[in-house]
């Protein structure tokens, strides 16, 4: 029996589970006020509060690191690189720690497993952020001095990739799916045979989603960003954090807009926009394969509402199997790609700068 300890950090939280092959044997998720993280400057400074959060949850549940087989951790924005399961190394804390340009909660995951592991144990990443496996139709961006990128929800799009292929009965290597990734951010991919070909950027393009306003009107975006009226980080926070459902309704929880919506026509609306637009990328990413499309596999926090999903089927139907998996499943990812590994299954990938 492989027993793999699991760290996913979050904005607010640290998920740490431990899983004994493929079962989950403990989870937990640690939760963060904001009033405490209001201290540090940069995600990075709150390694050690992170850090102290996953070893009591070690010692609460008698979990010591000579009985561990290895350690997942969630994958940092790293540059670009393929999809996989990576072994955690020196060269690639360092990079995270004091070289990534983007400060994000999941660049914490590596670090902290790393020190926790002090060489005892392997420390593994799978399917990061980072992910690229474009085609090269999908870099160009319409304006020479800007390329697209591959930021991409991967590791839970993956894992419902394999589900969905698993239920189906198809070769997850041979399979053409789009996967809708409906959380505080929106990605909406096109995996074709394995590889996610195309994906809208969460931060940037897409949908709008609870927390970020996703594709905006560029011409309007330059008006803005040249009225005096904001500074850089104010604006991207606009757009990242406090756009979608917040900019507009005031909430981030869906749950809470359906109650808005009761009374306020308007709250229906900016749902019923966000469903459309959801839709349409959808749409977009059938184009790419070509109308070739399997399933188009939904998962997210989003996922859970019925209604929503109702709202979302209607236009999508007939575009193919709609296949809906609530929730993430980047828990259950994480250990997977350390337990294949560790099986002898797949060799661990080599990080190289």
């Amino acid at each position: 029996m492989k027993k793999i300890l699991v760290i996913n950090p979050g904005s607010t939280s640290t998920k740490v589970s431990l899983f004994t092959d493929d079962i989950l044997s403990r989870e937990s998720a640690l939760e963060h006020p904001l009033s405490e993280l209001a201290q540090y400057k940069t995600i990075m400074e709150q390694r050690e509060l992170r850090r102290n959060s996953v070893l009591r949850f070690m010692r609460e549940n008698n979990i010591n690191i000579q009985d561990l087989s290895a350690i997942a951790a969630r994958g940092g924005i790293l540059p670009p690189l393929c999809s996989g399961t990576y072994a955690v190394s020196q060269s690639m804390v360092e990079y995270l720690e004091q070289e990534c340009p983007v400060d994000h909660a999941s660049n914490l995951a590596a670090v902290i497993a790393w020190e926790i592991a002090e060489n005892k144990v392997p420390v593994y990443i799978t399917d990061p952020i980072s992910v690229d496996e474009f085609i090269d139709e999908s870099r160009i961006s319409g304006m020479q001095e800007i390329t697209r990128k591959s930021m991409v929800h991967a590791l839970n799009i993956k894992m419902v990739a394999r589900k969905a292929c698993e239920e189906i009965g198809k070769d997850y290597l041979q399979s053409n799916l789009i996967i809708a990734h409906l959380g505080g951010g929106i990605s909406i991919a096109a995996q074709y045979k394995g590889r996610i070909i195309d994906v809208n950027n969460a931060n940037d393009e897409g949908p709008f989603s609870p927390e970020r306003s996703g594709e905006l009107p560029v011409g309007d975006v330059a008006k803005i960003a040249f009225s005096g009226k904001y500074d850089r980080r104010t604006l991207k926070k606009r757009f990242v954090g406090n756009g979608g459902l917040i900019g507009y309704l005031g909430t981030n929880d869906l749950r809470e807009a359906f109650k808005m919506a009761q009374n306020d026509k308007n709250a229906g609306l900016v749902i019923d926009a966000m469903a459309y637009q959801i839709c349409k990328e959808i749409g977009a990413m059938a184009t790419v394969l070509k109308g070739d499309v399997d399933a188009i596999v939904i998962t997210g926090g989003l996922a859970y509402s019925q209604t929503f999903m109702e709202k979302i089927k209607k236009r999508i139907s007939k575009l193919g199997l709609v296949m809906v998996f609530p929730g993430s499943y980047e828990m259950q990812a994480l250990a997977s790609g350390a337990l294949r590994v560790l099986n002898g299954k797949e060799k661990p990938m080599e990080w190289k700068r």
